[in-house]
């Protein structure tokens, strides 16, 4: 008779709880398992496959178990999933990694007709030099100690359980890999999280050639069978091929839309609308060809799309902004409505290092559509640009200089800029180069505006608005460009913090300065700020900060997409726990125009009849509920995670 231990109904459901709580470490244990070689689609398929098929079926044998003195239920119902996690996880390598396992029982994921999934990047790369060339056991290993916390003789034994050939080596491995802190947030922070995928199209004209060929043959021989039947009947009519950009000529070189040099002085609508066709190989129709063909079947062409934006081809003749030649490159940038595509390949034409890149642009205007990335150099140190025809000046400057006036950069009759310096990529920021654009006095005066290189195709708009000037009533202020002292000044202490933004789709960024108040203990005067990132789509991320007079911002609150610190986003509250350099601990809180009077309840409970608030914090620690009384009627609650909002 068998003693096996089975799973009854009851653990079952107590294993699915488990489960679904846990279901984002258990996918990211499985997708770091796996081995590099699958592809981003297929692992996270598999990674997928992996934890659901980890739930048992009542009266499974249960498998050994670890010890359950002093485990709580769920601790022992979570180790039973992930060593059948791993165990999955560890399947594709075979028992031993041998090629001939791998040849006998090759990973089959689940299929996905017609897209391609793939998890956020924010801590694949980091963790890519580290996890790359590490066996399957020992890149398990390092997520269960260094990110799900176990100890060594538990990683020992799960590894065990889920049929690893040497744990005890993979634990070992795995602890002498690096693992500082900074990949470990990457790792952690929701912008790498395994269990959210992105999809984009497979190569749609292949697909749809593939399928049409198919229901070619199928209807051929649907034909012969029934000639060969019936003697002497008809075929069916002919069925017309459906509709798509190659038989509506959007991928035709001729029928590219080209607009007149100088049609931008003439139009109330300046933006990438009015850009004419620029660059010395406008007329080339092999290259034009070769650049729409890539945009209609990249193939194995990489090709990048900023947060939002889908790199299906165009439905109609696109529109030509630039086609030339750039350091040894040929650059192709097309207008497609709300997208922008730039085409790279080599100046021979080449199939080797072709890129593709889109990006979205709707409502943009005279500022955000300004300039275009066209190229970057190989160490990443520089970037040219193609400025708008509407600009008549540029100047190059560091952001983290406040008295910095600039350099002229040169631009050619193209609107080709000359190399300029682009913000540094990694942890050092000594500088923050930007450019200073100033437009032509046929559309505006003396109009002087910033942009910063984040990464992306288009470069990001930059402003400031100032703190509040006069009574509760007055309009509130409106962003401001980010030229005058006291933006310089703001910007300043905040520039490089612009790194943590890098390729998320934003097409503008402002700091609101929405109070200010003397700090208790004679600290000083602090600044509150609300930084606020907007998206193409509308919504924005935004971050609260708090300035003082010495030391960098200190962040205090964060929500992503939302209307806050924007222009359907006024009423803002805000709190923070600041120690005073007497050693005594405050509750500081700060509302903006509107807010008459904020309450604490909570661990502090104070109130006052202004818009700023500093109240002694008598706990090292607890909750704190702040509301904030506008003057309009209505309250607001304080920034947080959530959001906050007006109730």
């Amino acid at each position: 008779m068998s003693t096996s231990q089975r799973f009854g109904s009851d653990a079952v459901e107590c294993a699915e709880a488990v489960l679904v709580e846990q279901y984002p470490r258990l996918v990211r244990l499985a997708y770091l398992t796996l081995p590099d070689s699958l592809g981003r689609h297929t692992r996270v398929l598999l990674a997928h496959k992996a934890v659901q098929r980890a739930l048992p079926r009542t009266g499974t044998p249960a498998g050994p178990a670890p010890a359950e003195d002093g485990t709580d239920e769920p601790d022992r119902h979570l180790a039973l999933l992930r060593s059948r996690v791993l165990r999955a996880a560890l399947a594709p390598a075979g028992p031993a990694g041998t090629t001939w396992a791998r040849l006998i029982r090759p990973p089959v994921p689940p299929f996905v007709w017609g897209l391609r999934l793939w998890p956020p990047a924010g801590g694949i790369d980091e963790a890519a030099p580290t996890l790359g060339g590490a066996p399957a056991p020992v890149r398990a290993a390092f997520v269960l100690l260094r990110l799900d916390d176990l100890a060594p003789d538990e990683t020992v034994g799960l590894l065990g359980r889920a049929g690893a050939a040497d744990p005890a080596t993979a634990v070992r491995d795995a602890l002498a890999l690096p693992a500082d802190e900074e990949l470990l947030r990457a790792l952690r922070r929701p912008e790498f999280d395994a269990s959210v995928v992105s999809a984009r199209p497979t190569d749609l004209l292949r697909r749809r050639r593939t399928a049409r060929a198919c229901w070619a043959a199928l209807a051929t021989l649907a034909l012969t069978l029934t000639a060969l039947s019936v003697h002497g009947s008809r075929p069916d009519p002919d069925v017309r091929p459906a509709a798509g950009p190659a038989a509506s000529g959007a991928l035709d070189p001729a029928r590219l839309r080209r607009v007149p040099p100088g049609a931008w002085s003439d139009t109330a609508r300046v933006d990438f609308t009015a850009w004419p066709a620029r660059g010395g190989r406008t007329g080339d129709r092999g290259l034009l060809a070769r650049a729409l063909g890539t945009w209609a079947a990249p193939g194995t062409t990489p090709l990048s799309t900023t947060p939002g934006t889908t790199g299906e081809p165009p439905a109609g003749p696109p529109q030509l902004l630039y086609a030339g030649d750039l350091d040894g490159r040929a650059v192709v940038v097309l207008r497609d409505g709300d997208r922008i595509v730039r085409y790279g390949e080599s100046a021979t034409g080449s199939r080797g290092g072709r890129t593709l890149d889109v990006t979205r642009t709707d409502d943009a205007g005279v500022t955000t559509a300004a300039a275009l990335t066209l190229s970057r150099a190989a160490d990443g140190a520089s970037a040219r640009y193609l400025l708008a025809p509407w600009i008549a000046a540029a100047t190059a400057r560091d952001l983290l200089r406040a008295d910095d006036t600039g350099e002229a950069l040169a631009v050619a009759a193209d609107g080709v800029t000359a190399p300029a310096a682009v913000p540094p990529a990694g942890a050092s920021c000594t500088s923050w180069p930007v450019l200073e654009l100033t437009s032509s006095t046929r559309i505006v005066e003396k109009h002087s505006f910033v942009l910063t290189d984040l990464g992306a195709l288009s470069p990001v708009h930059l402003t400031y608005t100032p703190l509040p000037d006069g009574p509760a009533a007055a309009p509130a202020r409106q962003p401001r460009e980010a030229t005058g002292p006291e933006a310089r000044a703001a910007w300043a202490r905040q520039a490089c913090r612009l790194g943590e933004l890098r390729q998320g789709g934003y097409r503008a960024v402002n700091i609101w300065d929405f109070a200010a108040a003397l700090l208790p203990d004679g600290a000083g005067r602090a600044v509150w700020s609300c930084t606020r990132a907007s998206g193409w789509a509308g919504p924005g991320d935004v971050i609260v900060r708090l300035r003082l007079e010495a030391g960098p911002p200190r962040d205090v609150a964060r929500a992503r997409s939302t209307a806050a610190c924007g222009r359907f986003g006024r009423h803002l509250l805000a709190g923070h726990r600041w120690r005073s350099p007497a050693g005594r601990w405050y509750l500081l809180a700060a509302g903006s125009r509107q807010v008459t009077a904020i309450t604490a309840t909570g661990a502090v409970r104070a109130g006052t009849a202004e818009r700023t608030l500093a109240a002694p914090w008598p706990g090292p620690d607890g909750a704190v509920s702040l509301t904030g009384t506008l003057a309009g009627g209505g309250t607001v609650t304080a920034l947080d995670g959530a959001g906050g909002g007006r109730d």
